[in-house]
């Protein structure tokens, strides 16, 4: 008799008064194994994120998450308190599937001042589901199977999985560390081979880059050339610590047509968990991404957007704050990671630290251990989830993870302590 036969038959006898002296003996498990058509290739091209299983792990062991880059700290008070308000007054139905107008507004307004010109919230602007939407909707606007597209190598993971999903083949730019310069002549080389576009993440996550105008420049001279696009990540456009500046791609004269940027309010106003992003562009792409969007996510939340809409009215002072806190997180995190001897490079925007583990790596209880057999083990015996390098880079890097500061003082110093257990290896 199969197992669950029998569970139900004992379940009924039960039912009915009758009672058992269980012992079971000699049950066979059957695996019933089911003929299944075939899943499709693209999903056997990439991996779950890596990212995102760092946090599972992490939160089974009970570890310092400083892997995935969201705050411990909550939103300002004022956006909590518009949501408060939202949760009874509403709106609680289906906003236009692209934005409500009240959104779209305030966010145009705040892009606006960025980009040096008036943008039109009704066909310059898409809401999407976070930032990781507005990426998405911007591959699949414009890429057409087969197509090419640039990607600077360290990358945040998404960028690869957006290529693969719209039907696009990436063509990878290193950035050179320690300054993470790049070689322009390959962007040229790329746009030749007939690129569509070109993913730039300003600052860039994971190794804290942020592109001069200069460079942003000649980026941008070269798409308008081979009539290719812009496709920005800025997320982290108000994290670019002095003497860097922040330079909007799609403000540079001419760039505006030729530019999508992404965006996304969950690190400015510490709201990862809303999933608020946005797109802007020129109309003709926000037509096919509003298309695209209407049928990957419908829309974003509407009792979200109305709190939100708070926040994008802030003062210019609310920025200047913002930076000044994570300017001292920056330097607090980096003498904590000096004090104790990791080694590491110096971000220029972002709140994220490459951590150099080679050390580690060169001792007999690691020899031959990959990036994430090292970070799977610092979260079990240290307490500190990190990042493997590896899930950055598309060249064979095994030497570094990824940690993050957007933590509150006491977060860093609990987690500090913990990794100063790490030099205790190499005494």
């Amino acid at each position: 008799m199969h197992l669950f036969a029998y569970l139900c038959k004992l379940s009924l006898d039960v039912f009915r008064g009758k009672s058992y002296d269980i012992q079971v003996q000699n049950i066979t498990l059957e695996k019933e194994v089911i003929a299944m058509p075939a899943l499709s290739h693209r999903v056997q091209t990439f991996t779950d994120s890596v990212i995102r299983r760092m946090t599972r792990i992490s939160d089974e062991h009970g570890a310092i998450n400083l892997s995935q880059g969201f705050p411990d700290f909550d939103p300002p008070k004022e956006i909590l308190d518009a949501l408060a308000k939202a949760a009874y007054a509403g709106p609680h139905q289906y906003s236009v599937t692209f934005g409500a107008e009240n959104f779209r507004q305030a966010l145009a307004l705040k892009q606006g001042k960025a980009l040096g010109r008036a943008i039109d919230p009704e066909t310059e602007i898409v809401v999407t589901c976070g930032g990781t939407e507005a990426m998405m909707c911007a591959m699949m606007t414009i890429c057409n199977p087969g197509d090419k597209v640039m990607v600077f190598s360290p990358f945040y993971e998404n960028y690869g999985a957006d290529a693969i999903l719209s039907g696009a083949e990436p063509i990878y730019i290193p950035l050179v560390p320690p300054e993470y310069h790049f070689d322009m002549s390959l962007i040229e080389d790329g746009f030749r081979q007939g690129a569509k576009a070109i993913i730039v993440c300003n600052p860039s996550n994971p190794c804290g880059k942020v592109f001069t105008r200069e460079e942003l420049e000649g980026i941008g001279a070269l798409a308008v050339r081979y009539d290719a696009f812009v496709i920005t990540d800025e997320v982290y456009e108000h994290m670019v610590y002095a003497p860097w500046e922040h330079v909007c791609m799609a403000s540079l004269p001419g760039m505006f047509s030729h530019t999508i940027t992404c965006n996304s309010l969950s690190k400015t106003y510490s709201i990862t968990g809303w999933r608020l992003g946005y797109l802007v562009g020129p109309e003709e792409v926000v037509e096919g991404a509003k298309k695209v969007h209407d049928f990957l996510t419908v829309g974003a939340a509407a009792p979200l957007q109305e709190a939100a809409t708070v926040g994008l009215g802030f003062p210019e002072s609310y920025y200047d704050q913002l930076l000044a806190t994570y300017t001292r997180k920056r330097a607090y995190f980096l003498e904590g990671l000096d004090r104790i001897g990791l080694k590491h490079n110096v971000p220029q925007g972002t709140y994220f630290v490459l951590i150099d583990i080679q050390d580690f790596l060169n001792l007999p209880q690691f020899q031959g251990w990959t990036d994430l057999e090292f970070c799977e083990w610092m979260i079990v015996h240290i307490g500190v989830a990190a990042v493997p390098g590896s899930s950055f880079f598309r060249e064979p890097v095994n030497h570094l993870i990824r940690l993050h500061f957007a933590r509150e003082e006491s977060t860093l110093d609990e987690a500090l302590d913990r990794l100063g257990k790490l030099r205790e290896l190499l005494k």
